[in-house]
């Protein structure tokens, strides 16, 4: 009996992770979606690294709300901070990405899922690992939310 549970649950634990590996939410996506829906991801780290204001703004919704969550060390506890899309282009516009040298800059961009109108999009830059939601909006991709922290070199 319990050969055959140990079996069993193999074989279901095999299935779950193709299912887990091989689905996505929509059709495949074709190469004129993909780098449309990666335009703004582009804008976003490119304007960032080149103090581009404009370029930044452009990539982002004017709701947008970008997250991270930070443990105080004094007190053990989580709490999340919110920068909005005006923060961000204010930041960008000073120049805090320029402080990057050229040769150490990274901007890895993966489509993680899109459906309709809707995308979710990682981008792991040379100090952070972003996860973006972009919508298509009027026509045009733009960031929605970033969920993001400070990349970490054991986790790269």
């Amino acid at each position: 009996m319990c050969v055959i549970t140990s079996r069993l649950l193999l074989v279901w634990a095999i299935v779950g992770l193709l299912a887990a590996t091989s689905l996505r939410a929509g059709p495949p996506l074709t190469d004129a979606e993909a780098a449309a829906i990666k335009a703004p991801a582009l804008d976003y780290i490119e304007g960032w690294y080149s103090g581009d204001a404009a370029r930044m703004e452009r990539a982002l919704h004017p709701d947008l709300a970008k997250r991270i969550p930070r443990v105080d060390p004094q007190t053990g506890k989580t709490h999340v901070d919110h920068l909005g899309a005006l923060q961000l282009v204010q930041f960008t516009r000073a120049g805090y990405g320029t402080q990057v040298p050229p040769d150490q800059r990274q901007e890895d961009i993966t489509i993680l899922d899109a459906y309709a109108n809707i995308a979710v999009v990682k981008v792991v830059s040379a100090a952070y690992v972003d996860y973006l939601q972009v919508a298509k909006v009027d026509d045009r991709w733009v960031i929605v939310n970033v969920l993001w922290v400070f990349k970490s070199p054991d986790k790269a």
